[in-house]
């Protein structure tokens, strides 16, 4: 018989031996006689019921009085036909006409609570102190959780690491005191903790980011160090949880990092998720790192917990999904794990965390094989769930440890949630063997990973955003520090006009600075004049004859050959952007790869729109319908989106089969050069785009008002933007077309917060929407509306997370707001702090160091309706928060500008969210998210009023407005003879 077969006979004969052991004993959960039995295995049927049930657990710790919990619940389950009888019979009866709210509010929280309490053991250390008594009396170890909000800031932080010490004072002492235990306090190399503790390393820095690797680690450690220094002295053990993947790789290294810190601490330990397809990797190189220093390690080995939230948030970002997608393959690297595990128990101790009994006695079998005794590791559940399990390994001589969270009802509902939604999953072993009774045989059944490769993408070329930049990768990092070098060795470099692909050269060359250091000249651009403007006109009117009649087809191979040319250079953009605009890494990457989606996305609604469509069916006539170009046309490109808005609006003008004179940003030319280098690379014919930097008051007006321009597309400031459509508006002799204007022209942003928001996700939205690129987007929040209560923590929060943002020279991976682009616009921010300091309360201004145009984010309270700082566009980090007492109220406010561009929502409950889709008049509405960030293909991005007039850019009508459209009808029928349309 072969060593494979012998394991899997042990394995089998472990895990009859557990099953014996566990018997007719259910967990409390999963018991049908009593009412959460009932709730859950609804739950596992009916996916509708589950989700909206596990919305509204979310949402209850916000609820503030009774009715509304009442109201709330009917929003989310009176239309579930599918939800239980007991559910259904009492919201019937809490609806009836005369039943008194408050009772039954009371009565729902008391029953929601009851569920978090059996997760959860108390509400802190001395609140939980007899659930973990009892646990020790169970002969149950433990490892201590303490819940809490998302840190967003470093007091917050603070708090979070004094809550840690806390725990660390009250607790060790106490369980210094109980009965010794030998399988708690021995394994087989000598005296361990009894008290375990876990830790979230990103509790401890709220700025906590791969992108700023070295900061990221030295600040965490630095917030961990009075944690383990504690540890130590009070002998508990502490295991660094892993997160989400993004950060898995930052949190390895800061473990290793306190480790070496703190060489004399001899119980620190690390979770690792059998999920992750590279876990094996980063488990041999643990391995390797422990025997180097020749030193003993805790491994917590978990399935993984986030497994949908890693599938979505990776398929958004157009990164590879980092978990196995087969629960079969995840149970066979579990087992693959433990076996490694165990074969270097001199360097590891291995803690399997798992409900699981056919990974339970695999780990067993293995470890038997290897003549290994039973306190040589340890299996770890979780606190109020699988008992009968736990029960069933301790009857059996192992340690058994329990992940015991201890919180507030509110921090834990995250918790809570993912809870649920493990013991709900369709491949639950929990739901498995307790609610659905599936066959012992089946359950002990060995892993076999699939022999099919996994299917191939879909290769049908439908248009996908570019992915970003993963700056968890070492060689992305190191890709831009390398591309920030080569960029900072060409400034001061000389660029010219081109105009008939031949370079002009003036004398009064424009000098483009780095806002971040304004004596550093990035590169000087030759500035145009009014002849050159006329020389431009006239040669796009020549190279249109030809380029009109080229195909849509070829005019978008230019396009996707140009996407292909920024993709090779990325690198060097996203560094040029740093030092020409003071965009930070993050924001750079995001404008270039937001200008290659415009490539391919725009290449292809070409191609649609330019195969003629034939229109109706009538017999002897064949109608059809096709778009053609316009002619010549003017891009006037702004700075603050010094690559993306300029190439969305060259290559919309060019792929539809116009010809195009390109007006750079006089604050971002350098970029503007770029982009059009990049099409001449690409050998796009001379005369079809033209560079012709210069400014505005001269050479803008002069193409704007010149008769052979057929359409103007602007991006920029309101007072720019009406200006433009005033000019285009005159008629000149000699003009053919009445102008076709495309001008977005800013916005005046608000978010509203109603009472039922998640804070957490709340105030990160706010602050990356109000402050990312230093409040430089048109589409940036300007304005919070708090409904009702919600004011108080609302701001107490936004103040703490906005001074936790960090101020540096972009070119610094810790830099989240770097300068504004320049003196102006500094001067117009700082004269709108002085409004805020009139108008209303001031809550926060920061000041900001550096040689540059640096200032600070700045967040005013009360600020009235009517007031400049609520009415008109900053273009800068300054907020204004107002109070509304309802929603309806708070929807008027933000209606009540001249402006339609973005806003929207942070609210948990249903008729909120749907009253702000229908009522809120802003081009881009978001819901429980940031509203910056809009993508191409996904959220078309424009809006109307004063926002400004067209189409949305990204969007299937936006390359319309550059064309003109033709009806042609042609009558088939000669002689009597019709040729049939629908025969071969």
């Amino acid at each position: 018989m072969s060593r494979n077969q012998d394991l899997e006979q042990a394995v089998q004969k472990t895990g009859r031996e557990i099953y014996s052991l566990i018997g007719e004993e259910i967990p409390t959960l999963m018991n049908r006689m009593r009412w959460k039995g009932k709730i859950m295995e609804s739950a596992m049927k009916d996916d509708t019921f589950k989700t909206q049930l596990f919305r509204f657990v979310d949402v209850l710790p916000s609820l503030r009085t009774d009715a509304v919990v009442v109201s709330v619940l009917n929003e989310y389950l009176a239309d579930v036909e599918s939800a239980p009888r007991i559910v259904r019979q009492g919201l019937k009866r809490i609806s009836r006409e005369g039943f008194i709210p408050n009772l039954a509010g009371r009565a729902i929280r008391a029953g929601v609570e009851s569920f978090a309490r059996h997760f959860i053991a108390g509400r802190d250390p001395m609140d939980s102190f007899t659930a973990l008594e009892a646990l020790d009396s169970d002969g149950v170890a433990m490892s201590i959780d303490l819940l809490g909000e998302e840190v967003l800031s470093d007091r917050e932080a603070q708090i979070y690491t004094e809550r840690y010490l806390d725990l660390l004072t009250f607790l060790p002492p106490q369980v210094k005191n109980w009965r010794p235990n030998p399988i708690l306090d021995l394994d087989s190399k000598g005296l361990i903790p009894r008290l375990d503790i876990s830790l979230k390393p990103t509790s401890f820095y709220s700025q906590m980011n791969p992108v700023n690797w070295e900061g990221s680690i030295q600040h965490t450690t630095e917030g961990l160090r009075p944690v383990v220094q504690k540890a130590k002295e009070q002998g508990v053990s502490l295991t660094i949880d892993m997160e989400y993947y993004y950060l898995k790789d930052l949190t390895i290294e800061i473990f290793k990092a306190l480790l070496d810190e703190h060489v004399d601490f001899a119980f620190g330990g690390l979770a690792l998720q059998a999920y992750l397809r590279d876990t094996k990797e980063d488990l041999l190189a643990l391995i390797e790192w422990a025997k180097a220093r020749q030193r003993r390690i805790t491994i917590r080995l978990v399935k993984g917990a986030y497994w949908d939230y890693e599938g979505v948030v990776n398929r958004q970002k157009g990164w590879p999904v980092p978990v196995i997608s087969d629960k079969v393959e995840t149970d066979h690297s579990f087992e693959e794990l433990t076996a490694l595990l165990l074969e270097n128990i001199e360097h590891v101790r291995p803690a399997f965390a798992t409900h699981n009994i056919r990974s339970l006695s695999h780990a067993i079998a293995v470890a038997d094989t290897m003549d290994l005794p039973r306190d040589a590791f340890e299996f770890q559940t979780i606190y109020g769930m699988a008992e009968p399990v736990r029960t069933a390994l301790q009857r059996m001589g192992f340690r058994v440890r329990a992940y015991t969270p201890v919180g507030e009802l509110i921090p834990g509902m995250a918790y809570l949630i993912r809870r649920l939604l493990e013991n709900t999953s369709n491949e639950s072993f929990l739901r498995k063997s307790f609610l659905e009774e599936t066959p012992f045989s089946v359950l002990i059944r060995a892993p076999h990973p699939s022999s099919q490769p996994p299917a191939e993408e879909n290769e049908d070329h439908a248009f996908a955003n570019e992915p970003a930049i993963d700056f968890s990768k070492a060689e992305n990092r190191q890709a831009m520090k390398e591309a920030l070098a080569r960029v900072r060795e060409e400034f001061n470099s000389r660029y010219p006009i081109v105009i008939r692909d031949e370079e002009a050269w003036t004398e009064n060359d424009a000098p483009s600075v780095n806002p971040a250091r304004p004596d550093e000249v990035v590169g000087r651009v030759a500035s145009a004049a009014g002849t050159h403007a006329a020389s431009a006109v006239a040669a796009a009117r020549e190279a249109w004859t030809a380029w009109r009649r080229t195909t849509p087809e070829e005019r978008s191979r230019f396009l996707f050959n140009a996407a292909e040319e920024l993709r090779k250079a990325r690198f060097e953009l996203m560094a040029l952007e740093v030092y020409e605009v003071g965009k930070t890494w993050r924001d750079a990457d995001g404008d270039v790869t937001e200008a290659i989606d415009y490539l391919e996305y725009y290449g292809r609604e070409m191609i649609r729109l330019g195969a003629p469509r034939l229109l109706g069916s009538y017999p002897g006539e064949e109608n059809i319908y096709r778009y053609g170009p316009k002619g010549v046309g003017v891009v006037i490109s702004p700075w603050n989106f010094p690559l993306a808005i300029p190439t969305g609006m060259v290559s919309a003008g060019i792929v539809t089969g116009n010809c195009v004179i390109f007006k750079p940003s006089g604050l971002s030319p350098v970029l503007g050069w770029k982009l059009f280098e990049v099409f001449r690379r690409v050998g796009l014919p001379a005369g079809v785009l033209q560079f012709l930097p210069g400014p505005g008051h001269e050479v803008g007006e002069y193409l704007v008002s010149h008769p052979d321009i057929d359409f103007i597309a602007f991006t920029g400031s309101r007072e720019v933007g009406l200006r433009i459509v005033q000019l285009a508006g005159e008629t000149r002799p000699g003009q053919r077309n009445v102008k076709r204007v495309i001008a977005e022209m800013g916005g005046k942003n608000a978010i509203i917060v109603d009472e039922t928001a998640n804070l957490d996700e709340t105030v990160k939205g706010i602050v990356e929407s109000a402050f990312g690129f230093q409040g430089q987007k048109c589409s940036a929040c300007s304005r919070v509306i708090a409904v009702g209560a919600v004011f108080d923590q609302l701001c107490g929060r936004l103040k703490d997370a906005t001074e936790s943002v960090e101020i540096a020279p972009p070119e610094e991976p810790r830099c989240v707001m770097g300068p504004v682009v320049d003196e102006a616009a500094l001067s117009k921010i700082r004269r709108y702090r002085e409004i805020g300091r009139r108008d209303g309360n001031t809550e926060f201004v920061r000041e900001a160091q550096g040689e540059g145009y640096f200032i600070g984010p700045a967040v005013f309270l009360d600020v009235n309706a009517d007031s400049p700082l609520a009415q008109e566009e900053i273009f800068g980090p300054v907020v204004a928060v107002m109070r509304a007492p309802d929603l309806d109220t708070a929807i008027d406010i933000a209606n009540g500008t001249p402006y339609a561009l973005t806003g929207g929502v942070f609210s948990r409950r249903p008729k909120h969210i749907r009253r702000v889709k229908s009522e809120l008049a802003v081009g881009n509405v978001y819901i429980n998210r940031g509203i910056t960030g809009a993508l191409v293909g996904r959220q078309p991005f424009g809006g109307f009023g004063m926002s400004g007039v067209g189409s949305k850019a990204g969007g299937p009508d936006y390359l319309l407005q550059f064309m003109n459209i033709r009806s042609i009808s042609e009558n088939t029928l000669r002689r009597g003879f019709a040729p049939d349309a629908n025969r071969e």
